[in-house]
């Protein structure tokens, strides 16, 4: 359970709802990409003998996270919850733990009305049983038409790049072309049509947890023109006013893409 409900009393409702009243509907981002970092110290701090719990409690605020964007007419939905370097690295009970609690996140997101799920990044290098359910959750949303989630499991944003040229090549050998003509007609556009988010617009806002400031190797190429968004909470305790705030803040700034 996220400690921030000792903040939830009226005057915390109040200035909630005003920040919600004056954002204007037209600046709301139309895809907000999430990296909930610090659940594991979230659950060290409040003295719990695995960070199981405090991955428990990060999945149930994305949930939240999830209706608040929803609510608010937010289109696409990228969550950042297992990269290929944890597979790696993690400890293998924590990781254990963690790819069911991922597998319950993805069955209980899939059961929203008319939400869509997809899976981001590589099935082959996950649990054979939790790629089952992401494929599951995704056929069984496939045509929904509401709020779009990607669950970035089994991702890394080099090897997304990596897939993406790969892709491209396997295509245009198959069509009988040659490397010469592909160099010559090679383009970012062409790039981004291939990778996992093929088709869908890049992120406009990507918000990180736990006062951490970097990337992590997440959505590398779609975010080259994404605004930052750095929240001091950790995973668990983001609230909802933090997630106004971050929305009020980019409706603020100044988007130049480059010019």
């Amino acid at each position: 359970m996220s400690r921030d409900g000792q903040g939830r009393g009226p005057l915390y409702r109040l200035y909630t709802s005003r920040l919600r009243r004056h954002l204007d509907p037209s600046s709301v981002p139309h895809h907000v990409a999430m990296m909930i970092d610090g659940n594991r110290r979230w659950a060290r701090q409040l003295g719990y003998e695995t960070p199981a719990e405090g991955h428990r409690a990060g999945a149930a605020k994305m949930r939240e996270f999830l209706a608040w964007c929803d609510e608010l007419g937010i289109r696409v939905v990228s969550l950042y919850l297992l990269s290929s370097d944890n597979l790696r690295k993690r400890d293998s009970a924590e990781l254990a733990d963690l790819i069911e609690i991922i597998a319950e996140l993805a069955e209980a997101v899939s059961e929203e009305p008319n939400w869509r799920v997809k899976h981001v990044g590589r099935s082959d290098i996950l649990p054979p049983e939790l790629a089952r359910v992401l494929d599951d959750a995704e056929q069984r949303t496939r045509d929904h038409t509401g709020l779009h989630v990607n669950l970035a499991v089994g991702y890394g944003g080099r090897n997304e790049i990596v897939d993406a040229v790969r892709s491209i090549v396997t295509s245009h050998q198959a069509s009988g072309g040659t490397i010469e003509d592909l160099a010559a007609h090679l383009t970012p556009e062409m790039i981004g049509e291939h990778l996992y988010t093929g088709g869908q617009p890049d992120p406009d806002l990507v918000i990180r947890t736990s006062g951490e400031q970097r990337l992590s190797d997440f959505l590398l190429w779609q975010s080259a023109h994404s605004e930052f968004y750095f929240v001091e909470a950790l995973g668990p305790d983001l609230r909802q006013v933090d997630f106004l705030r971050a929305i009020r803040d980019f409706a603020d700034r100044d988007r130049r893409f480059g010019r």
